[in-house]
């Protein structure tokens, strides 16, 4: 990804037919708009309904979901800092959801360790992936016209239960 895409506002991105606009406010790292991106591109073969940062009437709003035909969320995909007690409200709500949470440049044995205390305390039938998104990730998957490639090979994906 050029240094000059990293300076606008407004991306428009493309991936697998589809394509998306973020917008990256001011509070907002590149960082985290680039692993809500990620998170989009890497799901959108398994969930090709996906949506970025959509209101789905819950008290949090997923960086990235899909909803089934009852407006449940079927995925949610989380960029970067999670609380633990956010984690146990939606693990206990959403049991059935397949959650992905993204950290950038960053171990994720620590993560780990937190999300599996959660998960210990609750039965679920989705998955639950740690993903870890290299510091190059843009320069790797991104190209220059905002196609994004990638694929779950290139990255470290912990599956959790």
């Amino acid at each position: 990804m050029t240094h000059d895409l990293l300076l606008r506002r407004k991306w428009t991105l493309r991936s697998h037919g589809r394509q998306v606009v973020f917008i990256k406010q001011k509070n907002e790292s590149s960082a985290h708009v680039i692993m809500k991106a990620l998170l989009w591109a890497l799901y959108l073969p398994t969930y090709p309904d996906l949506a970025v940062e959509v209101a789905i009437g819950d008290r949090f709003k997923p960086d990235v979901v899909q909803l089934d035909a009852a407006q449940s969320p079927v995925f949610w995909g989380e960029a970067g800092q999670v609380s633990e007690r956010k984690i146990g409200s939606l693990v206990r709500r959403f049991p059935h959801t397949h959650f992905a949470l993204a950290k950038w440049a960053t171990g994720l044995t620590p993560h780990a360790e937190i999300v599996q205390r959660v998960l210990a305390k609750r039965a679920r039938s989705a998955p639950f992936e740690l993903i870890a998104f290299p510091r190059d990730s843009a320069e790797r998957f991104f190209r220059p016209d905002g196609e994004i490639h990638i694929d779950r090979a290139h990255l470290t994906i912990l599956s959790l239960s």
